[in-house]
């Protein structure tokens, strides 16, 4: 190294020194408290704070007279963990883990032979873990660090457990490398990692991977409280919620732009309606049935174009499948209604108030569920014919749609209030949050599951269609031409056909002059080959 290099160096570690030191102190140093700190000559460390300042790495504070991280930094530290975004793919799992735990969440990264706090969602006790962003913390006793590690591969892993520093931060640090890989495995083979007082006495911690796609390691999640909160038979049933949340995070940072379904929709010859809704495929009538909600009749589609069947007397509360046609509830009472658009009394069904309404099974079979008021709050349940409720899941705001799979062992629940999509499976207690959509992307309006496992759902006021897979991942945006698509169905022998309502009321009369096939039937072919 020559002298002129070494200079330089020296110079560049001086600098990196005043910003470690600038960075260490929220409410800023002065130039005398720098050159006491750091022990620098006056004219240095004098150039050395006009060089960092002119590159907006620090600023001074003229009302305070003291030295701040400059914006440059912030600018740095976003870039280096965008991962795209990772921070803001994480932000809603952080947020319902700890409002399922009640204790705090945390997101970060590996740095070199740390992991970097990035976010933290504060729990709801008084005693919490308080690990500020930006803390960076050893991989080996920690759970985001052994987390990170038992997902990287092999080689990697191995590299970096041999220049691991082992130090013992508290009594239960792991110090034994043999010891250490063991852990790892165990932790790969589960999916989720735990800190049992490694770095800091009396909290324990639960950690899990996020691995996108591509089989890279992003980061990690984790939630921390007291041990006597987070004992280990909890540890061991919050676990594998840890690892889901951490997958859902990796399914978004693996999706590219949502990609648009091949093929072109269409408009299906016929008349328009107030507010369409509830498309259902009929295989006994060969045709698709929808409804007109606020004028209230059934339609019937089919090869030869799109047709008023019937007229009915009162707003129409639900249209499902039926063996002989569809199932309309309108009023208080429940009729079938055939491709002819004859009518005929359905005895046996529940008259409660339905907000959403499915059958076991696409084809319309098996028992009614449905959302009901359940006191001051919402449930999800089977109904009996005398409308009683059974069993179910109880909802924080209402349903708006609901779809079960084809084997009826999972039922899909949109609530548009908050755009959540939920899965509930039998057997589980709890709801299992697939997806939020924001709320300037539209209102969810209508579910359909198609043979791949994706589920559609309409975006009323965002004048699209979307699909999520099975992971939640958002797939596919299909652009609609009117503003309010309010149901989604697939039809068709091969069900390789996706059917949209639309709405033409709320629709004001600029948008109606740019769209006006508001409140017509939309159909998208050849869905089954798109989605291949």
């Amino acid at each position: 190294m020559t002298a002129k290099s070494a200079d330089g160096t020296a110079a560049l570690e001086k600098a990196l020194d005043v910003l470690d030191a600038v960075g260490r102190a929220p409410a800023g140093l002065s130039q005398a408290e720098l050159a006491a700190q750091l022990a620098l000559p006056r004219t240095t460390l004098y150039r050395l704070l006009g060089s960092l300042s002119a590159r907006g790495l620090l600023r001074r504070d003229p009302l305070r007279r003291v030295y701040c991280l400059g914006l440059r930094c912030f600018e740095y530290a976003r870039t280096a963990y965008a991962m795209p975004d990772l921070v803001a793919a994480a932000a809603a799992e952080l947020r319902a883990l700890r409002d399922m735990t009640g204790e705090t969440t945390y997101l970060a990264a590996l740095d070199g032979l740390e992991v970097v706090a990035l976010e933290r969602c504060d729990g709801a006790h008084s005693q919490r873990s308080n690990s500020a962003p930006g803390q960076r913390k050893p991989l080996h006793c920690t759970s985001q660090g052994k987390a990170i590690l038992a997902a990287l591969p092999a080689a990697e892993r191995d590299a970096l457990v041999r220049d691991l520093p082992l130090t013992a931060v508290t009594p239960r640090s792991i110090t034994d490398r043999r010891r250490l890989q063991a852990e790892l495995r165990l932790t790969a083979t589960r999916g989720w990692s735990i800190d049992d007082e490694e770095i800091v006495p009396g909290v324990r911690c639960c950690g899990a991977p996020i691995v996108d796609a591509d089989g890279r390691v992003r980061g990690a999640i984790s939630v921390a409280g007291p041990v006597f909160r987070l004992t280990m038979e909890r540890l061991q049933l919050l676990g594998p919620e840890v690892a889901e949340s951490a997958r859902r995070i990796g399914a978004q940072l693996a999706a590219g732009p949502a990609r648009p379904a091949h093929g072109e929709v269409r408009a299906v010859d016929g008349d328009w309606a107030f507010d369409g809704a509830a498309p259902c495929w009929s295989d006994a009538a060969g045709a698709l049935f929808w409804a007109d909600t606020l004028a209230p009749a059934v339609h019937v589609a089919s090869a030869a174009g799109d047709r008023i069947a019937a007229r009915l007397d009162a707003p129409v509360q639900a249209l499902l499948p039926h063996p002989q046609g569809a199932a309309v509830r309108a009023g208080d009472r429940w009729q079938v209604v055939d491709a002819s658009g004859r009518l005929e009394p359905l005895p046996g069904r529940p008259l409660r108030p339905l907000l959403a309404a499915c059958t076991e099974h696409p084809d319309g079979r098996g028992t009614l569920w449905a959302c009901v008021a359940d006191g001051e709050r919402w449930r999800v349940s089977a109904l009996a014919a005398d409308g009683t409720a059974e069993g179910g899941w109880p909802l924080p705001e209402p349903a708006t749609a609901l779809a079960f799979d084809a084997a009826g062992g999972r039922l899909f629940i949109a609530c548009a209030g908050s755009g959540t999509l939920h899965v509930a499976e039998r057997g589980r207690a709890t709801l299992r949050r697939l997806a939020t959509v924001p709320k300037g992307s539209g209102v969810l309006a209508g579910l359909a599951l198609d043979a791949q496992g994706g589920l559609w759902s309409a975006l009323r006021g965002g004048w699209s269609v979307v699909r999520f897979e099975a992971d939640g991942s958002l797939d596919r945006v299909v652009a609609i031409p009117v503003p309010h698509p309010t149901g989604v169905g697939l039809g068709g022998a091969a069900r390789n056909a996706l059917y949209v309502t639309s709405a033409r009321t709320a629709v004001g009369r600029d948008a109606l002059d740019a769209a006006p096939l508001s409140g017509r039937l939309f159909v998208l072919d050849g869905l089954q080959g798109a989605a291949a």
